[in-house]
């Protein structure tokens, strides 16, 4: 399945006209329904602000726990020296201008009978609809030495963008010439397929630039590369050859913060800097909720709305969801889940019929250095005899080679993803 640009363009202003008149029908100067949202990011972000442009009637509140939207896309460009935090750090003042509610809290309970979000200040929300789109959360139960906050300052994750990231980059900063860089991270489902692999660029990119006698040792505890390894490889042995060790199926066991140690299952790497990722499930507060129906991981939703499967009236959005065959924790799907959620939330609340087939599309963007980038894209289809979201066969695919024009294309698919959530 091939798209033109103009042809891409009516199919995404149909399916975007289709919610909003959905959304605007019955449309009158009270407020037809109270919307919470939990968690400000892609999804919760994005969910919210089309709900509000949809169906301006529909009250709608944001509990988010920070005060600046930072992204995990792009990201990766502040350890390689190539961007600023500051260019990824956004404010929520637009959707407040549209008429949303931010409200700078943490949601610690759901009460899904009386339908309320209890809040760590004390106070309670009431909402007609719930949607829960917290991110992440990290797995530290059977890594003893990372426990403490003390060993978690030290060793870092950088898998939430933030002060993490600046932290990491400063430690990259202060490593001597000749130090090796040690990167361990989960076996799949985790936030972000290509993420790691983009990372050992970046940081190799600085080192290479900086520190020239360093290394980098890749722990994967996958047993290959996941996403775009043909790429990834050629950049690996190109751009950074000699440079980075690359070990497969290299499980976890624990970390020796004091001795600088990432013990494997069979092994133990030492490094100078060490870049450890826990494996992550869903948000807390999901947890909390009860919306967990996965793995002790991840929560299951129907696809058509977007609802839990386990908790009526709340909806699930972004990396906490158990992922359909073939789609990714990414901020595009999430991005796209909020879309379908929104459309959904407007038709329920309305009484109305939700859209029958929902698409969504995903487009990851990974740069091998300061300039150029690859993508990898999929689009997904709703299967009724299956109940869950496919892969459109034929549709999507991965770049052939990384291009400053593809870098071009990734800060412009940024700047758009940025737009659309927080415009």
């Amino acid at each position: 399945m091939r798209f033109s640009r103009r042809e891409f363009v009516k199919w995404m202003a149909a399916s975007t006209g289709a919610a909003a008149v959905a959304g605007c029908a019955g449309m009158g100067g009270s407020s037809a329904g109270r919307v919470v949202v939990i968690g400000g990011g892609y999804g919760g972000a994005t969910a919210a602000r089309h709900i509000k442009l949809w169906a301006p009637d529909i009250e709608v509140t944001i509990v988010e726990r920070g005060d600046t939207f930072v992204s995990c896309p792009i990201s990766n460009l502040v350890l390689g020296g190539n961007t600023q935090i500051g260019s990824i750090t956004m404010g929520y003042d637009a959707l407040r201008s549209r008429g949303i509610n931010i409200i700078r809290d943490e949601a610690v309970g759901v009460d899904a009978g009386a339908r309320q979000v209890r809040l760590a200040s004390g106070k309670t929300l009431s909402y007609d609809r719930l949607i829960v789109s917290p991110g992440i959360d990290f797995i530290y139960d059977q890594i003893p030495g990372l426990k403490s906050a003390e060993a978690q300052n030290r060793v870092l994750h950088a898998w939430k963008a933030g002060p993490q990231t600046v932290a990491l980059r400063k430690q990259l900063e202060a490593m001597r010439d000749g130090g090796v860089f040690v990167f361990q991270f989960p076996m799949a489902p985790y936030r972000c397929p290509p993420g790691p692999y983009e990372r050992v660029c970046q940081v190799a990119d600085y080192l290479k630039r900086a520190k020239p006698k360093s290394k980098i040792i890749v722990l994967d505890a996958n047993p290959d590369i996941v996403s775009k390894k043909g790429l990834f490889l050629a950049a690996w042995n190109g751009l950074y050859k000699g440079m980075i060790e690359y070990r497969p199926n290299s499980e976890l066991a624990d970390v020796d913060v004091k001795g600088m140690v990432v013990k494997l299952t069979f092994d133990s790497v030492k490094g100078d800097v060490l870049n450890v990722v826990p494996p992550h499930g869903a948000g807390t507060i999901a947890r909390q909720a009860g919306l967990i129906t996965a793995n002790q991981r991840w929560c299951g939703v129907d696809w058509l709305t977007m609802e839990s499967v386990a908790v009526k009236g709340v909806h699930v959005l972004g990396d906490s969801t158990l992922s359909a065959p073939g789609m990714p924790k990414s901020a595009s799907m999430a991005n796209q889940h909020a879309k379908v959620c929104a459309a959904a939330v407007i038709a329920l609340i309305k009484g109305q019929p939700v859209i029958p087939q929902p698409m969504m599309m995903n487009t990851c963007y990974s740069f091998v250095d300061g300039k150029s980038s690859m993508h990898v894209a999929s689009v997904h289809t709703y299967d009724p005899a299956q109940k869950t979201m496919v892969l459109v066969k034929g549709a999507g695919g991965v770049s052939t080679a990384a291009s400053e024009l593809e870098g071009t294309y990734a800060w412009g698919w940024a700047r758009n993803i940025w737009g659309d959530a927080l415009g």
